[in-house]
C-alpha cells in the first residue's frame, strides 16, 4: 500500500519528510503486525524483547539495568515486564551473589520454549510481509544506519 493511502495525505513538504512519514509509518506497522502474532503467545512486544536479551545471554544471569540497555524501546519499564514475566514463570529472579543490593534474572526453561515458539511464527510471518532480497535488505540496513549517525 502507497503511503499516500495508509495516510490518506498527498501533501509532503519534501520527499524528505516523506521518507520520515514512511519510516514511522511502517515501524507501526510492523509493531502492529507484531503485535498481532505476539498476543496468541500471551506476550507484548517489551516481553518478548526481554526475553529475547535474556536467551542471548544464556545461561548467564542479568540484572536489570544490563536488560533495559538493550530493550529497543528504551523508555520500557523493565522492572514492570520483568514483573509480568515472572508471574508467567518465564524469567526467574535471584539475588546477586556479588552484589546482594542487585537483582538478577535469567530465562526458564519455559521462557526459552515461548521464545523459540513465538519467534518462529514471528519470522514466519516477516518473512511472508517483508519481500525484501538480501541485497535490498543490506541497503535498507545502510540507509536506516545513516539516519541515525546524526544521533
Amino acid at each position: 500500500m502507497k503511503l499516500e493511502e495508509a495516510i490518506k495525505s498527498t501533501k509532503f513538504k519534501s520527499e524528505v519528510h516523506k521518507a520520515v512519514l514512511h519510516i514511522l509509518y511502517t515501524a507501526w506497522w510492523l509493531k502492529s503486525v507484531g503485535a498481532k502474532e505476539l498476543k496468541e503467545f500471551g506476550l507484548t512486544h517489551e516481553q518478548y524483547n526481554v526475553l529475547r536479551i535474556l536467551k542471548g545471554k544464556h545461561p548467564e544471569q542479568m540484572c536489570v539495568r544490563d536488560i533495559a540497555s538493550r530493550m529497543i524501546e528504551k523508555s520500557s519499564n523493565v522492572p514492570r515486564i520483568i514483573d509480568r514475566l515472572e508471574l508467567k514463570k518465564l524469567v526467574k529472579r535471584n539475588t546477586s551473589t556479588v552484589d546482594k543490593r542487585e537483582t538478577v534474572i535469567t530465562i526458564t526453561q519455559g521462557g526459552v520454549a515461548l521464545l523459540a515458539a513465538s519467534t518462529l511464527v514471528i519470522e514466519e510471518r516477516m518473512s511472508k510481509q517483508f519481500l525484501l532480497g538480501e541485497e535490498e535488505a543490506v541497503t535498507l540496513n545502510i540507509l536506516l544506519e545513516k539516519i541515525r549517525e546524526i544521533a
